[in-house]
């Protein structure tokens, strides 16, 4: 379906909004006409002439007498003009008070629609894979959710209530000019298609233009959030002025993108501009040859005044619509991206039949297989069991397929091949959301909110009160150091909580676990990258955490899975060893040569130090 049609579907909500808006708009467009009509006799009762208006017919003469005679009758022509006057202003007051009614119920509408797109958005963006976030830059998902969205309204505006209030000053305008002079109407309406067909030459090169600006626009807002995010890295290494010198010539392709747009968008106003001055001269000049617009006499100087007015307020209207397919080109490209993201297909929905997660007795990994989209198999037939109240730990080298095995458990992606059974029941026959509710995770890349301490231990847990928080808090060794801020725990820690070291943000996520009190645990890395203070804390609140739960433990430093029920050691995607510490170290092999190497390069640097 185009996107323009797409566009408009999403206004179905809106209907009563949009018919009260519709007929606001007409009936001041109507008061338009109304009062040009009512300039006819004012005008002739301030210069006391009666010109011919349209020879062989009096209608339009007709159609004023019936509206103005009741109002002027028995008056003076003096008295007529003023109380003509009053009637005027009157019009002109109602006309314009429903313009305004209109324009606000307009940006009631265009609003709703920008606020409902937007969430709409958000609501699918976190129902698409985790793949689809590490081939898309998050600043082209921001410019997405906020400009292109921003730019579709332009539809509202544009395509159905501007557009709808112009035609209906043209016809009725078309109307009163006819009743003047049908031949004079039709000459000047004649030059009307020679505007339209050289705005429509450049629409073509518009639309292609807009969708090049949307897309240099994405990139500016991504490089920005991204750069942002990697200021102390690019502050680290000095690149402050590469990145400056990037970004301006980023900055300035954008802008040159920008002025091609323009130079095709702006060429509709002086273009108007050229035909409204032809048409004042025209006007002017066949007022004055009654043989060449068919009256036997010239045209009453009211008429033509009132003829050069209602052209002259012709060519606004009729600009606004020979630029409507400019502005619908730059609208329909920022509907193009939005509906790109929208048209992503999701992964995060719950299919008929499938049935809430209950966990009792183990959890079954089967010949499990995965490759993310055509690459090589990330996992091949990994197969082991995780028995309730047990901790296996998963280890290996980097790039082994340790966390992708870690996130086939929550679904974060489904096996290619194989099978993960909890009781007996497959994984993809649970909710993703009853599953992920038996479920805490604690990351080595512990993602804190911009929000309070408090906030940010109960998310996941919303209806936990205060002392559930800091109990929580207590048994992960953050209460300490949480003290310790400003505000305690209404503390706000800033984005992915900078105020805080990469010790205190893990306390923080194990408080965090331990408060929604999960059956099934994954702690991934959770203790890397810490000094041996921070582990040592860290590590003490694992072992709270962890007690009578079934853990699923990836591990970088061997030393912390020692106590493991069962160790499964991965490499390149399979499983080459199994067993307890004890057994895998007496067996030799991959297990021991990583254990070796770790533990003497830790007494390599502890020599060192001494």
């Amino acid at each position: 379906m185009p996107p323009g049609l797409r566009l408009l579907r999403l206004v179905s909500p809106y209907r009563g909004m949009l018919a009260l808006g519709l007929a606001s708009t007409f009936f001041a467009s109507l008061l338009d006409g109304f009062t040009l009509i009512i300039l006819i006799p004012l005008l002739r009762n301030l210069f006391g002439t009666s010109g011919e208006l349209r020879a062989g017919s009096t209608r339009l003469e007709e159609l004023t007498a019936r509206l103005v005679e009741p109002l002027v009758a028995g008056l003076s022509p003096g008295a007529a003009a003023g109380r003509l006057v009053v009637v005027l202003a009157l019009g002109l007051l109602l006309k314009n008070a429903l313009a305004y009614a209109s324009t606000q119920i307009t940006v009631g509408i265009q609003e709703g629609l920008v606020r409902d797109m937007r969430v709409r958005i958000f609501n699918h963006l976190l129902t698409l894979p985790l793949g689809y976030f590490q081939h898309t830059r998050a600043g082209q998902l921001i410019s997405g959710i906020i400009t292109e969205v921003d730019q579709t309204k332009s539809v509202i505006t544009a395509s159905l209530i501007s557009l709808f209030q112009n035609v209906v000053v043209v016809l009725v305008t078309l109307f009163v000019l006819s009743q003047i002079s049908l031949r004079l109407t039709l000459f000047t309406l004649a030059f009307v298609p020679v505007l339209v067909l050289l705005l429509q030459t450049m629409i073509r090169q518009l639309r292609a233009h807009s969708r090049a600006r949307t897309r240099e626009r994405g990139e500016i807002t991504a490089t920005i959030t991204e750069r942002v995010g990697a200021i102390r890295l690019i502050r680290s290494y000095g690149e402050e002025v590469r990145e400056g010198t990037t970004f301006a010539a980023q900055a300035n392709r954008y802008r040159k993108q920008v002025i091609r747009t323009q130079r095709f968008s702006s060429i509709t106003s002086p273009l108007t501009e050229v035909f409204s001055g032809f048409l004042v001269i025209l006007i002017i000049w066949a007022g004055t040859r009654p043989g060449l617009v068919g009256l036997a006499t010239p045209l009453a100087p009211e008429a033509i005044i009132v003829f050069l007015m209602a052209a002259l307020k012709l060519t606004s209207p009729l600009k606004t619509i020979a630029s409507f397919p400019a502005v619908m080109a730059i609208t329909l490209a920022s509907a193009e991206r939005v509906f790109e993201i929208l048209d992503e297909p999701s992964s995060e929905v719950d299919r008929p039949g499938e049935e809430q997660a209950r966990f009792d007795r183990e959890i079954v990994f089967d010949r499990v297989s995965f490759r993310y989209g055509a690459g090589d198999p990330v996992l091949s037939d990994v197969s082991f069991s995780m028995a309730k109240g047990r901790v296996v730990a998963l280890v290996g080298p980097s790039g082994a397929g340790k966390t992708t095995l870690a996130d086939l458990l929550p679904r974060f992606h489904d096996p290619t091949g194989g099978q993960i059974l909890m009781d007996g029941r497959p994984l993809t026959r649970l909710t993703r959301r009853s599953l992920r509710a038996a479920m805490g995770v604690v990351s080595q890349d512990t993602v804190l909110l911009n929000d309070t301490v408090h906030a940010n231990i109960a998310y996941g847990s919303p209806g936990a009160s205060s002392e559930q928080v800091e109990h929580a808090a207590a048994a992960a060794n953050a209460a300490g150091f949480i003290a310790q801020l400003p505000q305690g725990y209404h503390t706000v820690l800033g984005e992915r909580g900078t105020r805080l070291s990469g010790g205190q943000r893990q306390r923080i996520a194990i408080a965090r676990a331990l408060l929604r009190d999960p059956p099934i645990l994954i702690l991934d890395e959770a203790t890397s990258a810490l000094d041996t203070e921070s582990e040592r804390l860290v590590q003490q609140a694992i072992e709270r955490l962890i007690r009578e739960r079934t853990v699923l433990v990836i591990a970088h430093r061997l030393a912390t899975v020692r106590d493991a029920d069962e160790i499964v050691v991965l490499d390149a995607g399979r499983v080459v060893q199994r067993g307890t510490h004890e057994e895998l170290f007496r067996a030799g092999g991959l297990y021991r040569r990583l254990y070796d190497l770790q533990f003497r390069d830790e007494e390599t640097i502890l020599a060192a130090e001494l």
